[in-house]
């Protein structure tokens, strides 16, 4: 079937898809499309001066700018625009079985968030610059996107949350460590940055079965000091420090979907022992699995 066309302002929910907007005050927007079982297509633009995040939480999209040129956008990944000088249409097809979350935030208010602290392209001499950026939606921020639609308040109490929502994902996203060349010399080229972000990437494919710190080292192309000095300098945690914040972000995720028995998440993070766990999980949460799952029913 021959997906049907929306304007991003006009489309609302839907036979086959929907458009809802969680928050909005002035400029500032956040909203979720999705399109349950069949293709879903939207004519919008970036605006200018406004700073776009597209988070991707399931499915796959494509932006199409014009006739010859387009980008794909896959599952579990983030698209960041923004253009100083001009207004970008672009076309938007969202797979079938897609969620998108998508955030707009005026430039000068980004601006009074970080007035401290000028992020590189809110600085004077970048002003005028456009920027993109695309990027892996790491497993904390996937916890935060996926309450958007889990979590059921009030209207006044939603509006609060939604709110409070997009202070997290701003701060989640540009509070991402980035690499010190000065305090870290394993940092000081971009092939060490490479081999290290590899060796994170080859951790979670096999986490059920992770490699040794001397295998991954090997499969990194590193010695083991390089490997641990330079992880602990990006991500902020040890090899398995990292591995299993992961697993338990993953398993929240897991929970807040309330498809699972706490047991069956426990086996799906690599768990043999359901008791290991629930004590890993209150460890990290302050609360255990079951009186997790009842305070967000309640």
């Amino acid at each position: 079937m021959e997906p049907n066309n929306y304007s991003l302002s006009e489309v609302e929910n839907t036979p086959i898809g929907n458009f809802r907007v969680l928050f909005e005050q002035g400029d500032l927007r956040l909203s979720i499309m999705e399109s349950p079982n069949e293709a879903l297509v939207t004519d919008t633009a970036v605006a200018r001066a406004i700073i776009h995040f597209y988070f991707c939480v399931e499915g796959s999209a494509v932006f199409s700018f014009g006739p010859h040129y387009q980008r794909e956008i896959q599952c579990q990944r983030n698209y960041f625009f923004y253009n100083p000088e001009q207004e970008l249409p672009f076309r938007l097809r969202l797979a079938p079985r897609t969620r998108i979350v998508a955030l707009g935030i005026p430039l000068e208010r980004l601006h009074e968030l970080f007035v401290h602290e000028p992020l590189p392209f809110l600085k004077p001499e970048n002003i005028r610059q456009k920027y993109y950026d695309e990027r892996e939606i790491p497993s904390n921020m996937l916890v935060e996107l996926n309450q958007l639609v889990k979590t059921q308040l009030s209207p006044n109490a939603n509006r609060l949350f939604y709110h409070g929502k997009i202070l997290e994902l701003l701060a989640l996203y540009f509070s991402e460590r980035k690499p010190d060349t000065e305090s870290c010399p394993f940092l000081a080229n971009e092939d060490m940055v490479r081999k290290i972000k590899h060796a994170k990437e080859q951790l979670i494919a096999h986490e059920d079965h992770p490699p040794t710190i001397k295998e991954l080292s090997r499969i990194a192309g590193l010695n083991e000091y390089q490997l641990k000095a330079g992880f602990k300098e990006i991500y902020g945690n040890t090899v398995y420090g990292y591995l299993l914040d992961h697993k338990l972000n993953h398993a929240r995720v897991l929970l807040d979907s309330r498809k699972y028995l706490v047991s069956q998440v426990a086996y799906q993070v690599g768990y043999a022992n359901p008791s290991h766990f629930i004590a890993a999980f209150k460890k990290k949460f302050g609360v255990t699995p079951k009186k997790y799952l009842m305070a967000r029913s309640a």
